[in-house]
C-alpha cells in the first residue's frame, strides 16, 4: 500500500494509487479513509491505557502533565505506524484479501 522507504520520512502518508500487484484502488472513493481515524483513536486508547499502567508501575504518583508527556511521545513516535496500520485495516474491512501476487488476476482499471 506503501512506497518502501517512507515510513520514517515526510512522506509516511504517501500510499500508491493502485495495488502494484492487482491493481485494486487503494482510494477507492473520495473520503474513503475518514473512517480509519475511528481505528486510529481506538489504537490511541489502548497506548493511553497501557501508559498509564506502565507509570503506574514505576512511579509513585502520575501526574497529568507526566502522563501528557508521555502519551505524545509516545504517540508522536508511533504516528506514522499507527497512521499505516489503520489505514490498512480499514481497507481490509471492505476488500476481501485475495492472496499472494503469483495466485491472483490483475485488474484492469
Amino acid at each position: 500500500m506503501f512506497p518502501e522507504g517512507t515510513l520514517y520520512s515526510t512522506k509516511f502518508a504517501n500510499m500508491h494509487e493502485y495495488c502494484p500487484c492487482c491493481g485494486q484502488s487503494f482510494e477507492p472513493e473520495p473520503g474513503y479513509y475518514y473512517g480509519a481515524m475511528y481505528v486510529s483513536f481506538g489504537f490511541n486508547v489502548a497506548i493511553f491505557l497501557v501508559t498509564l499502567a506502565i507509570l503506574y508501575q514505576f512511579v509513585e504518583e502520575v501526574t497529568m502533565a507526566m502522563m501528557m508527556g508521555v502519551v505524545a511521545v509516545v504517540v508522536i513516535g508511533f504516528l506514522p505506524i499507527i497512521f499505516r496500520l489503520s489505514r490498512a485495516l480499514w481497507i481490509n474491512i471492505f476488500i476481501r484479501y485475495e492472496g499472494p501476487c503469483s495466485q491472483i488476476p490483475k485488474k484492469v482499471h
